[in-house]
């Protein structure tokens, strides 16, 4: 009986552990799944400004991560003309379709390239 209870309660425990941890999410995989087809990491561009100088912008606009983070989640998220960061690549390749991704998804993506992205590489556009 002590046993049984025990393997109940390591059970319950277990499954609760692993359900209340947040599964760390690969940001550097979600950029490579969902947004290679139009960005390169530098130059030359793709079909969209290259990201390491993109992002670059966001640090010389935002001085502190989470600052920079909260209106690059928010612009991934529903990308409009009046947030956008850098009006001529707007203008030079369009507005960037929204993603079909999760806050989570976004946040993880948004954060690996906010930490890959702090020196310029090319122009960016």
């Amino acid at each position: 009986m002590k046993k049984s209870l025990f393997m109940i309660a390591a059970s319950v425990l277990f499954n609760s552990s692993a359900m209340a941890a947040p599964s760390s999410l690969d940001g550097h995989a979600i950029f490579q799944k969902n947004c290679t087809q139009c960005h390169s990491l530098t130059p030359p561009p793709k079909l969209a400004p290259p990201l390491i100088p993109l992002v670059y912008r966001y640090h010389l606009k935002f001085k502190t991560k989470p600052d920079g983070m909260k209106h690059l989640v928010a612009f991934l998220k529903l990308p409009n003309k009046k947030h956008a960061l850098d009006q001529q690549a707007i203008t030079k390749f369009g507005l960037m379709a929204r993603l079909p991704l999760s806050d989570k998804e976004l946040r993880a993506v948004a954060e690996w390239a906010w930490d890959h992205s702090s020196s310029p590489v090319g122009s960016g556009t």
